[in-house]
């Protein structure tokens, strides 16, 4: 994978994209590398928390448009049908949290692929900009998806619409990521953050996931149900047990994910 890189230590399964001379931006063979990262993180039985960054100056700038607009090329149907559709629906799907660790610019597909991670994480020179009006294209990576549901209706379409970039502090402030960090501790804190999570009942989190992954479709009685069903799935976990049994006796638990 000569576009992707994915360095698997302490249970963490750091995906990188490795593209930093054309911003990170993707081509095919970057994407199907990228699903087959994705994939063999989710397997592994050994990876309890992903990060997903760039090298370089960028996270990543969406699509490379000189592939896009290449004759012999994959059209845009094919592109987002089997580029970015499949990477969206496997962070989703992956029963692990997955960490978006976004290191500098986050444009287009790479912005939204980015807000699709459980977990979204920012260096203070980052940025993000949904950048498709600007070639007459709409946001996709399901993008008019997860923003409106990020930071609402209104401020979401005026980003879609204006291509106005965003600063990470900014987007901190609306909601749209979880944390930012001053650049030079910035890798330190990502790594803090998902060794906790490696650590945690990985499988109540994979729940939690699937249960917020349907929560804007649902009703609240539906809601409900699916919350009693997981729940169920949850108690009768080893974890669950750990969990309990590790308060009871005063001591720090020791998660295996089952």
């Amino acid at each position: 994978m000569s576009n992707i890189s994915i360095h698997i230590a302490n249970n963490i399964a750091t995906i990188t994209f490795e593209r930093a001379e054309k911003f990170n931006s993707f081509i095919r063979s970057m994407a199907l590398d990228f699903h087959a990262a994705l994939d063999q993180a989710t397997v592994d039985e050994n990876v309890r928390c992903i990060v997903i960054t760039g090298s370089g100056k960028a996270f990543c700038a969406g699509q490379d448009l000189q592939e896009a607009t290449d004759p012999s090329g994959p059209p845009l149907s094919k592109i987002v049908s089997e580029h970015y559709n499949p990477i969206i629906t496997r962070i989703r799907n992956i029963p692990k949290p997955v960490i978006a660790a976004v290191n500098g610019v986050a444009a287009g597909a790479g912005a939204n692929i980015a807000l699709a991670c459980d977990i979204v994480l920012a260096t203070e020179s980052a940025s993000f900009i949904q950048a498709f009006s600007k070639i007459g294209l709409i946001p996709d990576s399901g993008g008019t998806y997860t923003l409106p549901r990020l930071i609402g209706l209104q401020r979401a379409t005026a980003l879609m619409m204006l291509a106005e970039k965003v600063s990470a502090t900014e987007a901190q402030q609306m909601g749209m990521i979880y944390k930012v960090y001053p650049d030079v501790l910035f890798l330190e804190e990502v790594q803090k953050i998902a060794q906790q999570l490696a650590k945690m009942p990985t499988y109540g989190l994979a729940l939690t996931k699937q249960a917020l992954n349907h929560t804007f479709q649902h009703t609240l009685e539906q809601q409900l149900h699916l919350e009693d069903e997981l729940q169920t799935l949850a108690g009768n976990s080893d974890d669950y047990k750990e969990g309990t049994t590790a308060f009871l006796e005063k001591r720090s638990p020791v998660f295996s994910g089952k």
